[in-house]
């Protein structure tokens, strides 16, 4: 669904972290040494980036000079779940069996040059968990603990982390998982909210940023122990899940207003920067690039089938919406709370994911799109849905096809 190129990455090590254009300054600029050849701090001449970095540096101490017991696992089961690439869900139970379970997941924090516009050859440096944009959704239940192997590649040029939106403590673990190229880290975290949950890359300062807006970031989806219910307490079940993030690009151009190619990952930093600060994406794509869920990239579905839309914006508000269809049962914000019915548009605010459940009525293509209609139809935020089924007059009737009419 989304194209990605590899040229062949250069071999890096804590030394070399900082090349290119880093070296000409921009990585002075950068969070807690985010591109920096050794973890001694850099000088950061931006006040509100230098208190970001003394924020996550101060996170990441305090577990040090913890002298917290460790924590109680009794009761827990161990099990491993196999995360796969976006629009797609990893196997699970919608209702839990059994005690708490202890998920153990892996994900490699890879950096890929990925094509974002076929049409216009805009391409960007992604930052990506495990290589996809979004980063592959977590599936969980209140209660359970997440156990994650976080692991820093070798041929990596920058350091990488992740901050969990569903979790409690040390900036969402983000003080806690800071890996240089080569290191991996192992991160444990209690589900203790039900909904769904942006992560996100924030190596501090500006780096939380520029890692954000290149792709790196998520979902956690925790859900109740006796799964999704109604207003009245009914249950709720889904077929189908479809994962939709939601990215926004802010890619340099040149003088003659061509966006630019950059030879490795992070080379972009100073230019990216420029064009972050305009607030104006150049892009508003799902699942990575123009078009990645359209076409051979679409969704297919049958009439009858609920599917439960998931949705992530780690940066921006947006606006949701199936057109041809509905939110029969949309949870901007908690499980926990009661999901609002018959949505026509539903927002899911910026840093957040949120859900939507639909049962297919009426075969046919139908665009799922941010209604800010501009960002859907110039910026590329939109995804198509294919529907198989039978016609139901009932809902819908074509009276009178289009024809000329007598003036």
């Amino acid at each position: 669904m989304t194209k990605f190129i590899n040229p062949g990455l250069m071999k890096t090590n804590r030394r070399n972290v900082l090349r290119g254009s880093f070296l000409a300054g921009a990585a002075a600029m950068s969070g807690l040494g985010a591109m920096a050849a050794s973890r001694t701090h850099v000088p950061m001449p931006r006040k509100a980036d230098a208190a970001s970095a003394k924020l996550y540096k101060a996170a990441g101490e305090v577990k040090a000079e913890s002298t917290a017991k460790p924590a109680d696992l009794s009761g827990y089961t161990r099990v491993k779940q196999e995360l796969v690439a976006p629009p797609f869900a990893p196997p699970h139970e919608q209702v839990a069996t059994g005690g708490p379970k202890l998920i153990e997941i892996t994900m490699d924090t890879t950096e890929r040059l990925m094509v974002v516009d076929e049409d216009t050859g805009a391409s960007v440096w992604a930052l990506t968990y495990n290589g996809s944009v979004p980063g592959p959704l977590i599936i969980c239940h209140e209660g359970d603990m997440i156990e994650l192997t976080l692991r820093n590649p070798e041929d990596s040029m920058m350091e990488h982390n992740i901050d969990f939106h569903a979790s409690t403590g040390a900036l969402g673990g983000g003080g806690l998982t800071h890996v240089y190229p080569g290191e991996e880290c192992v991160l444990r975290w209690k589900a203790t909210k039900p909904g769904c949950f942006t992560y996100h890359c924030a190596p501090g300062g500006a780096m939380i940023p520029y890692h954000v807006t290149h792709g790196m970031n998520g979902a956690v989806m925790v859900l109740p122990r006796d799964g999704l219910k109604d207003g009245n307490g009914n249950p709720l079940k889904y077929d189908k899940i479809a994962y939709i993030g939601e990215q926004d690009y802010y890619l340099p151009r040149d003088e003659n207003g061509d966006y630019k190619f950059y030879e490795a990952a992070g080379d972009d930093y100073a230019d990216s920067l420029d064009a972050m600060r305009t607030l104006t994406p150049t892009h508003s794509v799902f699942n990575g690039a123009v078009g990645a869920l359209t076409g051979e990239g679409a969704l297919h579905f049958n009439v009858g089938e609920t599917v439960l839309m998931i949705h992530n914006q780690a940066n921006r508000d947006t606006r949701p919406h199936l057109i041809g269809g509905h939110g029969d049962y949309v949870w901007e914000t908690s499980f926990s709370d009661a999901p609002h019915t018959g949505m026509e548009t539903w927002f899911v605010r910026g840093g957040c994911a949120a859900a939507a459940m639909y049962t297919f009525e009426q075969p046919g293509v139908y665009a799922y799109v941010n209604h800010n209609l501009i960002e859907a139809a110039l910026l590329g935020a939109t995804a198509h849905f294919i529907v198989k089924g039978e016609w139901d007059n009932n809902l819908m009737e074509q009276v009178v096809a289009p024809r000329p009419f007598a003036t």
